[in-house]
């Protein structure tokens, strides 16, 4: 990697001056803030995808709506607002692997993921996904079969997507609460796939 993949990130520095500018004047507390950004990583977190995925795999109905409309599908179980506005479930299949990547900044489904993991936001993955998708796949530990097609999904300010992986194997007598716990944020980013056995 270049000099340049290591440079700051323009948005956390600003983000970081703003935060400063409230919290010297008195707007805000540095609590409060850590409490938005807990929120957003705890309660809205990744589990909530985890929620959208187990009952898409126990109710084939609601698998239909979703891959028909993201938003209003989410919306049934409570979740939506910013972010999640115009959202795209791409289902993987047995010979296809989907991925998101948001190669222009960071745009990430946030009712459904929570907040975007720091490598989802690193130049070098925005960069190499979409031009060898496989090799980085492959340094997440996620080895593909060679018949395998890989799609990789670009989110924007527009559009954001979610994964819908597939179920397990071995995974058929779980309930939704079971199944839930199984599914990890990354494999609704697709650089991950979903294990029976998750601790």
């Amino acid at each position: 990697m270049s000099d340049h993949d290591h440079a700051p990130d323009p948005l956390a520095i600003r983000a970081e001056a703003l935060e400063k500018l409230l919290t010297d004047q008195g707007l805000v507390t540095a609590e409060a803030i850590e409490g938005v950004i807990r929120h957003y990583a705890e309660d809205v977190g990744p589990m909530n995808g985890a929620r959208v995925v187990a009952r898409a795999w126990t109710d084939p109905a609601y698998r239909e709506r979703l891959l028909e409309n993201g938003r209003e599908a989410i919306a049934e179980l409570g979740f939506g607002g910013a972010q999640g506005e115009r959202l795209v479930v791409v289902e993987n299949e047995p010979q296809v692997h989907n991925v998101v990547v948001c190669t222009l900044c960071s745009c990430y489904p946030w009712p459904v993921l929570g907040l975007p993991p720091s490598w989802y936001k690193d130049p070098a993955y925005r960069s190499r996904v979409v031009r060898e998708p496989r090799a980085v796949l492959r340094e997440f530990g996620l080895e593909l079969p060679d018949e395998t097609e890989v799609r990789v999904w670009d989110s924007s300010a527009e559009i954001r997507y979610m994964v819908l992986p597939q179920r397990p194997v071995g995974t058929e007598s779980l309930s939704e609460a079971d199944l839930a716990p199984l599914v990890s944020r990354d494999a609704m980013i697709g650089v991950a796939q979903v294990e029976a056995n998750r601790e």
